[in-house]
């Protein structure tokens, strides 16, 4: 018999409240390795960033192939956009890497594209239909191109000689 075993206050099975919504959002987020649907937003952006880089890339090598007066401008402006959507893409994969998803691509049929995942050992395929895809990506596309053109303002900041 262990020491543990003799002392009485180990008999007792009470849980904190605290610790008990502790375990039940660790089990929640990890039970069985399904998939959250925060995670598959993350999947479906997994998906459609090389898309997008893909598409800024033939935009970038046309403009570069026609002569124009604004070349260099929407040069510097699609770099600016692909270098954008790169580092997001990075970040998404670092992440998706954090919580052991990995996406594999699987197959296109019918107008449907599809990729497989492993979400914390389970398997599954993910499907989106190419035209769905390319709406959300003009969508998302049109996005990044307001922000770079129209940065968000940062919040005014107290001008330090005003003596307020």
């Amino acid at each position: 018999m262990s020491k543990l075993q003799k002392n009485e206050r180990w008999k007792s099975k009470m849980l904190l409240t605290e610790h008990q919504e502790q375990y039940e959002n660790r089990g929640g987020r990890t039970s069985k390795g399904r998939i959250t649907p925060e995670e598959l937003t993350m999947v479906r952006d997994s998906i459609m960033y090389p898309h997008m880089l893909t598409m800024c890339d033939k935009s970038l090598q046309e403009i570069r192939r026609t002569p124009n007066l604004f070349k260099r401008y929407f040069e510097q402006f699609l770099q600016l956009l692909m270098d954008r959507l790169s580092k997001e893409m990075f970040v998404l994969r670092r992440e998706l890497r954090g919580r052991n998803i990995k996406v594999f691509e699987d197959e296109t049929l019918d107008g449907i594209i599809y990729h497989r995942f492993s979400c914390r050992g389970y398997e599954d395929r993910f499907a989106i239909v190419r035209e769905t895809l390319r709406s959300e990506i003009g969508v998302r596309l049109a996005k990044y191109c307001a922000d770079i053109l129209h940065p968000p303002l940062k919040e005014a900041q107290p001008d330090p000689g005003s003596g307020s």
